[in-house]
């Protein structure tokens, strides 16, 4: 094969400033192990395309599902779900020809999606998660699993304008010995009121802030809940405000046993750009 020759087409997407790199793979049919190797480079900001992410659309791996996604951090690793990058995937996915609600695979499990409108995308996690309390050196820290790993802590508003301690407080909670050997992502939060809340995230995998995470805000919203006096469902959807946009999050809660399901992220999906990129610069 005559690897020169051949460019792959991809599109560059964005929810809420969480940038991705989006291939349909139904035709091209990369081995999920190629794709894995080629993450890095394609992710690259200086010598890649650059993004958060890699997102790629393989047939469906299941009967009730009409594709499935795959989805790799920047560095190749297994991010598990990545909320953002689903309703990047559902809006490239009804473009392509699929119905404004469908349903789609990561890792067996099922994703509901609707597109809202071609900047705004809904959807439904089939996770039910409850709030674990932890203390890591006198702080509370709330674990919760959301599609993949997340802790939230509450801070002080104006220390979410603290970009380089952030960073070094998400590295050291990331990589802390209770959430081994996964590690675990790492939300920063300050409540504006019970139905609003400001968000810093994290990520594993990123290894930095980033601009927003859809996980992330599904988690910090559970617990902002979690933490008001009178736990009324009323007061939503929570509105979670990241550096990239508003989110917004809506459950069902249960008294009796203090969990959340039917978790539902609805936030933006815009395509950014479309463009080729040579199969010989990665398999060199």
């Amino acid at each position: 094969m005559d690897t020169q020759s051949i460019f792959i087409p991809f599109t560059k997407m964005q929810g809420a400033g969480n940038d991705f790199v989006v291939i349909d793979n139904r035709s091209l049919q990369f081995s999920k192990e190629e794709l894995i190797k080629w993450t890095p480079q394609l992710c690259d900001r200086k010598f890649g395309i650059g993004s958060d992410g890699l997102l790629v659309l393989f047939p469906s791996d299941m009967d009730n599902a009409d594709f499935q996604m795959f989805y790799r951090n920047p560095d190749g690793s297994d991010a598990g779900m990545c909320g953002n990058g689903g309703r990047c995937l559902s809006l490239f996915a009804h473009q392509l020809g699929f119905d404004r609600n469908h349903n789609f695979s990561v890792h067996k499990n099922l994703y509901q999606a609707q597109v809202i409108d071609q900047q705004n995308v809904r959807l439904t996690f089939p996770a039910q998660t409850s709030i674990d309390e932890l203390t890591i050196d006198g702080q509370t820290i709330f674990k919760l699993h959301t599609g993949t790993e997340h802790i939230v802590t509450v801070v002080e508003d104006e220390k979410l304008e603290q970009s380089d301690q952030l960073v070094a407080e998400g590295r050291k909670l990331r990589y802390h010995q209770k959430f081994q050997p996964k590690g675990t992502n790492v939300n920063f939060i300050s409540g504006v009121n019970e139905r609003k809340l400001r968000l810093q995230t994290y990520e594993r995998g990123v290894e930095d802030l980033t601009l927003a995470c859809g996980t992330g805000a599904l988690a910090s919203a559970l617990v902002w809940h979690h933490l008001q006096d009178d736990k009324q469902e009323d007061i939503q959807p929570l509105s979670v405000i990241t550096e990239g946009g508003r989110l917004n999050i809506y459950f069902s809660y249960n008294s009796s046993d203090k969990s959340y399901s039917d978790l539902q992220l609805e936030g933006p999906a815009q395509f950014v750009f479309e463009g080729q990129y040579p199969l010989s610069s990665l398999q060199a």
